[in-house]
């Protein structure tokens, strides 16, 4: 029996672990069904997935970047708006 921790995690018995040859770092999906849960082992990775998958994060973090500094930024300090933040302090007063 294995309990869920306030951070919803679940330790698998080591019995069960040693059986199917889970081990730390592994990965496992979750996969709900009519009142049940069944655990099943994640499909191992092939090699150079990962290398793959972090070379398509770096070319979208340089193209997020690119678009970012094409972009006209407006300082909302200095931009016009028809108001000043002292006009605020006064803003609903009656003297």
């Amino acid at each position: 029996m294995a309990k869920v921790t306030s951070k919803l995690q679940v330790t698998v018995p080591k019995t069960i672990a040693d059986r199917f040859g889970i081990r730390p770092g592994d990965e496992i999906e979750f996969l709900p069904g009519d009142g049940s849960l069944r655990i099943l082992l994640a499909p191992e990775r092939k090699p150079g997935e990962i290398e793959d998958r972090l070379r398509l994060f770096d070319q979208a973090t340089l193209r997020q970047r690119e678009r970012e500094q094409q972009q006209d930024r407006v300082d909302v300090s200095t931009a016009d708006r028809g108001w000043k933040r002292e006009d605020l302090y006064d803003r609903g007063r009656f003297d």
